[in-house]
Parts: structure tokens; C-alpha cells; sequence
């Protein structure tokens, strides 16, 4: 069950990865693009009406929930407290179903794919399908708990370079330019 459990953190860093890197867009990209630029794909979507809940766009709100489900998929690993387990399900539940609509968004009403919106969808669907196999299998109250001090470290640190690292991707990426 522990690597269960840490699948679940570890494909909750991807999504946070994701959703960062989508929040990061929305922040420093899409406010320098010229009033009038073609938008096409990926673009498409991030700019889409639908990628805002009022001012907020979607991607900071994934990014807490990622990171909420990283902290609480540690706690889970480190206690193997039932509570985590019975909260869990249903947060991951309905990030499923949202991210199900989402992806019908892109697909038949946007009519274009973002690329890290999939791979949030993907995160949420494994982190789901994780705690379906937890709870199908007993739960993790049976197996030991790890060092709290080992597993916090491995988060942060590990959280901390992949933030880094999605940062670094902005330089990389095709984004559009001003005067582009």
C-alpha cells in the first residue's frame, strides 16, 4: 500500500506541475500577447472563456487543489489515518468529473487541446483510480507508516525542484510573443 500512497503524491506533483505551468501562462503570457493575435490550439483554450471561474483562472485553482492533495496524500502516508482516506474520495471524485467536463470542453465546444489540461485530467483520473484501489483493497490502516521526517523532506524538496523545473519550461515553450 506505502507505494500506493506514493503514486498518489507523486502523480498529484504532476498535476501540480501542470497546473503551474497553465497558472504561470495565465499570469506572465496572456497579458503581453497583442490585442488581436491569432490564437490557435493549446491557446485557444488557456484564453477560452472557460478557463476562468470570474477573474481566477482554473489552472491556480488546480494548482491548490494539487497541492492540497499533495500534502494530504503525505499525511496519509505518514499516519494512515481513515479520515484522509474518507476526505480523499470524494475531493479526488469530483476533480474527476470536473476535469471530465474540461476535456469535453476542449473537445466538442473549444474545439482545440491543451496539452498540460490533459495531463491535469490524466493526474486526476490516476490519483481517482489510486484511492478506488486503496479502498477496494481495505484501506492502509494494516501497513506501517514511514518516517514523517523522510517523506516531508522528499516532498518539499521534491515539490520545490519540480516547481523550479516548470518555471524553467515558460523559457522554453512556444508561447506567443509581443510584436510575434
Amino acid at each position: 500500500m506505502n507505494r500506493l500512497l506514493t503514486a498518489f503524491i507523486f502523480t498529484a506533483m504532476l498535476g501540480w506541475v501542470a497546473s503551474i505551468i497553465l497558472t504561470a501562462i495565465h499570469f506572465w503570457v496572456i497579458p503581453i500577447i497583442p490585442s488581436g493575435a491569432e490564437l490557435r490550439g493549446p491557446m485557444l483554450v488557456i484564453t477560452s472563456s472557460w478557463a476562468y471561474v470570474g477573474p481566477v483562472p482554473l489552472a491556480a485553482i488546480g494548482a491548490v487543489y494539487y497541492i492540497v492533495m499533495i500534502a494530504m496524500g503525505s499525511v496519509w502516508l505518514t499516519t494512515k489515518n481513515e479520515l484522509i482516506e474518507r476526505i480523499l474520495l470524494p475531493v479526488t471524485a469530483f476533480g474527476f468529473v470536473a476535469s471530465m467536463g474540461f476535456v469535453y470542453l476542449q473537445f466538442f465546444v473549444i474545439g482545440a487541446i491543451c496539452p498540460f489540461c490533459m495531463v491535469s485530467a490524466a493526474a486526476t483520473t490516476i490519483l481517482l483510480v489510486i484511492e478506488l484501489i486503496v479502498k477496494y483493497n481495505g484501506g492502509v490502516a494494516l501497513t506501517p507508516s514511514l518516517q514523517p521526517q523522510r517523506v516531508w523532506a522528499t516532498v518539499f524538496v521534491t515539490t520545490a525542484l519540480l516547481t523550479m523545473f516548470a518555471m524553467w519550461s515558460l523559457t522554453v515553450l512556444p508561447l506567443p510573443v509581443p510584436g510575434a
